[in-house]
């Protein structure tokens, strides 16, 4: 009997952890990356290629990957976190755009 109100009472704790932090992670319902060390100006130049080469590293293109994200981040000083998308916490790496309207930063 008391195993089993242990049990019970571990499982109930179990879940209201982890309903809390689900909370705290879909907070305003999107997923919210911690921008501080990843914001415009936030690398110096040398540090581009070896971000770059993290982000385009799971891209079947990475010559042209390589190369547009050099070209962004010595513009920008920044580089998003991640493999694809993120943009949003680097502005100038998500708004340089191509001539024709299309995102120029990989």
């Amino acid at each position: 009997m008391a195993m089993t109100k242990l049990i019970y009472v571990l499982l109930l704790a179990i879940f209201v952890i982890s309903m809390a932090a689900t909370q705290v992670i879909a907070k305003d319902g999107q997923y919210h990356i911690d921008s501080g060390n990843y914001g415009q100006g936030s690398l110096k130049s040398y540090q581009c290629s070896g971000q770059c080469t993290r982000r385009c590293s799971k891209t079947q293109y990475h010559k042209p990957c390589m190369f547009f994200c050099q070209k962004c981040c010595a513009k920008c000083l920044c580089v998003p976190p991640g493999f694809y998308g993120n943009k949003s916490v680097c502005p100038c790496y998500n708004n340089w755009k191509t001539k024709q309207g299309g995102p120029k930063c990989p």
